[in-house]
């Protein structure tokens, strides 16, 4: 009784005062007429009361996210059921969804009267500026009577998930040569010399090399038995983002590490749609998705959902201890990398295989006044060390658009080779 009073509002409860005050008046005075409507006020805020909290238990409702997974930029839409279970008549309902800042404003609806025979379909908009796991709800619901009496909050729903995967940019042509390592176009490589592990010996030929004859295994089959070395090569192309919070400038959407986000996996949807393997690592060699160059949307998916999930990283610098790309030609997608950080990189990387980089001039995204020109020469650093290694390199910037990014990075790989067509 006492948590049902509580939901009466300040009209309800001067109500109810003035009804004990006119009841105590009316005993005083000995006044009949009084005590009975001092009965009649009492009894109303209390009967409203009552109402209130049986209807308040007979609604129901579901949500719906439509779709559940959207782009940063795009739009969707919540969609809201609300029904009556009981044949008690409800009041009116003012809902308010919680929806976080990044997704838009929190909507509200007033339903003056629910139906019994149906349902009550509500719909609200939805524009994530940002990227990431969302949480939309509680759907809480607040009922009042008619006179504005008594009032309860309840919770109708309570969270449900929504998947804001980064923006991804159409992007037109490839690497000359991308996808295929250090330029063998098969799926195995041949070696030659002795004392490879991974030695393979048939039958001899006609036309064979004498000098691959292997002895060891003819005395034993008692026929000439020839060695054919051979190493299973992973083709296919290793994007690594560098996502470390030391490493990026700016907040909210206009990030650097937001553009380094939408670039990597613009980069990987694309070059997957063109049938090419695709890993997807962080700078510390960490693999965040591994996608075959075949398969429909749902390899879309998986980097998507990876790259809304990933948070930027604590460490200050890269730290490498081994090849990040596992013998892959390699994109990297960097912000602010210091000399060392360069020289990890490069240390890794066996010779013959392609390098690519897309350095980000962090600074521009800082909006500071001091501090640009002196992290610009910082940049151009990188950029000659990344150079002398033997890494093709493009500068971007906040304002750079992505597919110019990328077509210059297909002309600076295209020096050593042409540029192959695709599109995304």
């Amino acid at each position: 009784m006492l948590r049902a009073l509580s939901g009466l509002t300040t009209r309800g409860r001067c109500l109810l005062a003035a009804g004990v005050a006119a009841a105590a008046c009316s005993v005083i005075l000995n006044e009949r007429d009084l005590l009975r409507v001092a009965v009649f006020v009492v009894a109303l805020p209390l009967l409203m009361v009552g109402f209130i909290s049986a209807t308040r238990l007979s609604i129901g409702a579901a949500r719906k996210m439509l779709p559940d997974r959207v782009s940063v930029g795009s739009s969707g839409e919540v969609q809201l059921d609300l029904w009556r279970r009981g044949r008690l008549p409800g009041g009116e309902v003012l809902l308010e969804d919680g929806v976080p800042y990044a997704l838009g404003a929190r909507p509200r609806f007033v339903v003056e009267r629910l139906p019994h025979d149906r349902v009550v379909g509500l719909r609200y908009p939805i524009n994530p500026v940002l990227r990431g796991i969302q949480q939309v709800g509680p759907l809480r619901a607040t009922i009042t009577d008619p006179f504005g009496l008594c009032e309860f909050e309840r919770e109708l729903i309570g969270h449900s998930r929504l998947v804001v995967v980064p923006k991804v940019v159409g992007l037109w042509g490839l690497p000359s040569g991308a996808g295929i390592g250090a330029g063998d176009d098969g799926s195995i490589r041949l070696h030659a010399g002795q004392g490879e592990p991974d030695v393979i010996v048939r039958q001899y030929r006609q036309g064979d090399d004498l000098r691959k004859v292997h002895w060891r295994s003819t005395a034993r089959r008692d026929e000439v038995m020839v060695r054919v070395e051979e190493r299973p090569w992973r083709g296919g192309t290793t994007v690594l983002l560098d996502h470390r919070a030391a490493a990026h400038h700016g907040a909210g959407p206009a990030a650097s590490l937001e553009w380094a986000v939408s670039f990597a996996a613009s980069v990987c949807l694309h070059l997957r749609r063109c049938g090419h393997r695709v890993r997807l690592v962080t700078e510390h060699g960490h693999t965040v998705a591994d996608m075959p160059g075949e398969g429909g949307e749902h390899y879309d998916n998986i980097v998507l959902d990876a790259l809304a999930a990933l948070q930027p990283a604590h460490q200050r610098d890269i730290t490498l201890g081994n090849d990040p790309a596992d013998g892959q030609e390699l994109i990297a997608v960097l912000g602010t990398v210091s000399n060392e950080a360069v020289l990890e990189l490069a240390r890794y990387r066996p010779r013959g295989i392609r390098n690519l980089a897309v350095l980000l001039d962090t600074p521009t995204w800082a909006g500071s006044v001091n501090a640009p020109g002196h992290r610009a020469a910082a940049t151009e650093e990188s950029v000659t060390l990344l150079r002398a290694a033997g890494w093709g390199v493009v500068v971007a910037g906040p304002n750079t658009p992505m597919p110019q990014v990328w077509a210059e990075l297909c002309q600076t790989a295209a020096r050593r080779g042409t540029l192959i067509g695709g599109s995304l």
